[in-house]
């Protein structure tokens, strides 16, 4: 099995809270870290600037890190989009539906990242995934669970032939935790950067401003964020 370098990690980064999180978390641990980002066709296509505007602000304000932060790549993975509709993917209605799962739910659309991810990681001799997929907190997709990304990450390794790693260093900690970590990381300082310029709003909703960030404060990830920081707040 091929040996990849465990000091290079690669961050799954969508722009969102979680994701910009776990990229800090990646900054304060690895010795160089780059970034990959997917445009599927999603619906808060926001979230795409809101991915530049969280790195631009990290090398601004974190030189430190700046020095360990390398390139970030865009894959475009609209392939996803075309397989069948959801309310992340198209302009319909964001509900529970038959099946017990959000109708924001993308069949495949974690595991394909992960495939993506694999496959730049291994040409960029990076030996750490990070992800920002968490089960406490979260909308209920399948795909978000560590059953289902500790079996996808033995498939890659096995697959690859590489010795790859995976960390989702907010797989068990809750919205209000992640603020607290973020807290640890970088500070107010750093705190304010994510809650200024990270994008949860599943709507792509960046109008309205609340103490919790943008959005339009009536979708799941809008309630989950809002929740989280609401129980920061008050345990400050």
């Amino acid at each position: 099995m091929r040996k990849l370098d465990n000091t290079k990690a690669l961050v799954l980064f969508s722009g969102g809270q979680d994701s910009s999180v776990t990229l800090a978390w990646a900054l304060d641990r690895y010795k160089a870290v780059e970034t990959i980002g997917f445009d599927y066709g999603q619906r808060h296509r926001i979230e795409l600037t809101a991915r530049d505007n969280v790195i631009n602000a990290l090398r601004r304000e974190f030189p430190e890190w700046a020095k360990r932060l390398g390139e970030d790549t865009l894959v475009d993975a609209k392939a996803i989009r075309d397989l069948g509709e959801t309310a992340m993917t198209h302009d319909t209605e964001i509900i529970i539906a038959e099946n017990g799962l959000p109708t924001t739910f993308v069949p495949g659309r974690n595991l394909m990242f992960l495939v993506l991810a694999g496959a730049l990681a291994y040409r960029r001799d990076a030996g750490v995934l990070v992800a920002g997929m968490c089960e406490v907190d979260y909308s209920g997709y399948p795909d978000c669970r560590e059953n289902t990304l500790s079996t996808q990450i033995e498939a890659l390794r096995l697959g690859m032939d590489a010795d790859m790693q995976l960390k989702t260093p907010l797989m068990h900690i809750t919205k209000a935790e992640s603020w607290r970590l973020t807290e640890n990381l970088g500070g107010d300082n750093l705190v304010s950067l994510i809650n200024e310029h990270s994008h949860s709003c599943y709507l792509g909703v960046r109008a309205a401003r609340h103490d919790w960030g943008y959005g339009c404060g009536g979708c799941p990830a809008c309630e989950l964020r809002a929740k989280g920081w609401r129980e920061y707040s008050e345990g400050s």
